[in-house]
């Protein structure tokens, strides 16, 4: 098998949100994907770690919002500050991408353009790499690529693929035409889908061909993408912020992705994880005997019980309690029972409406 040509490969990284299902963990200005949550370095971080053998630095390019810009060089000081992409405002995925494009094109000219986002985890870096170079040699015949998880369980807090004809098989791994997108199931659904084999979970990682991606927002969003191309050649000007509020705001996969005629998937299995919650944090970390999974600085001590996720500062101590998550932080305690652990989310909303901002 011939090398994959990498030396026209740009990695684009989403890094914006907040993270409010791992409150008071997350907060607005230290968002999930700039946390140590798993190891020593923060998820931003360790994505980038996982694209360096592929690509260098100079090409690697992370995109957010004003509010993370300063947290985010902090961060990462390797990172050139012109590679550093700061959207105005929220637009959703297909503008921010589309904007992204067009600088790429602006100092590149052509090339190859990957998509990934800041705030997962996968624990099988060699797997993700080959779904990557496997993404990019498709991606130079005119597809619009996306990576898929191979599920392991029915989830229902997930987006579905699924796919259609064989195209072919790269670097251990099978591409195939890209059918439909499905929303996030109710659980028979997702069951059937895990039972067929066809489907695999929507990670939202993309790769394509400049020109490819910025010809399907010319066909498919035209209204945007002119917006887009004021604001590319205004970045910093009045026109360009004007043109860029005046964007309606879409999905990457709404707006381009569910109607491409030449799209793709490449299912892999690289033990990949969203960190959608503490649910999923639960399963990630270590547990011990009893199943208790801890971090942090503090130390947990309980007597009976089991199956708890605690995190703490300081000494921790329970008695009889069980599936619990318990989040101590500086200014904020949350206790929950895990099965609940998507109810962040309303909690942090329920904390808003409280005028408790300070806090998120």
């Amino acid at each position: 098998m011939q090398p994959t040509r990498l030396d026209d490969v740009h990695v684009t990284i989403l890094a914006g949100g907040s993270g409010t299902r791992l409150w008071p963990l997350s907060r607005h200005s230290q968002p999930k994907q700039l946390l140590p949550l798993l190891g020593e370095t923060s998820l931003l971080r360790q994505t980038i770690e996982r694209v360096l053998p592929l690509v260098p630095w100079e090409r690697i390019y992370v995109l957010s919002g004003p509010d993370h810009a300063e947290a985010i060089a902090r961060e990462l000081p390797e990172l050139g500050p012109e590679n550093l992409f700061i959207e105005p405002s929220p637009r959703g995925t297909a503008p921010c991408l589309g904007l992204a494009a067009l600088r790429l094109c602006q100092r590149a000219g052509e090339g190859i353009m990957i998509s990934l986002h800041a705030d997962h985890v996968v624990r099988n870096a060699e797997a993700f790499r080959a779904a990557l170079c496997a993404s990019i040699e498709t991606a130079r015949e005119g597809y619009l690529v996306t990576v898929g998880i191979v599920p392991d369980q029915p989830e229902t807090g997930f987006g579905y693929i699924q796919r259609g004809e064989l195209l072919a098989q790269r670097h251990g791994l099978n591409v195939y035409r890209l059918a439909r997108f499905v929303e996030k199931p109710p659980l028979d659904l997702a069951q059937a889908y895990v039972a067929s084999g066809e489907y695999c979970w929507n990670a939202g990682y993309f790769t394509w061909r400049l020109d490819a991606i910025l010809a399907a927002f010319a066909e498919f969003l035209p209204e945007q993408y002119a917006a887009l191309q004021t604001v590319a050649g205004d970045l910093a000007g009045p026109t360009g912020l004007a043109a860029w509020q005046g964007i309606t705001p879409v999905t990457i996969d709404v707006g381009i992705m569910e109607r491409a005629r030449e799209a793709a998937v490449v299912p892999c299995d690289m033990g990949w994880s969203d960190v959608g919650g503490f649910g999923a944090l639960y399963a990630l970390l270590p547990h011990d005997e009893a199943g208790n999974a801890t971090g942090g600085e503090g130390r947990y001590v309980p007597l009976d019980g089991g199956r708890n996720l605690v995190l703490s500062p300081r000494l921790v101590a329970t008695i009889g309690l069980e599936d619990l998550v318990v989040i101590d932080t500086e200014d904020a305690l949350l206790v929950l029972p895990r099965e609940r652990a998507q109810d962040v989310s309303a909690l942090v909303r329920r904390l808003h409406e409280l005028g408790l901002d300070r806090h998120l």
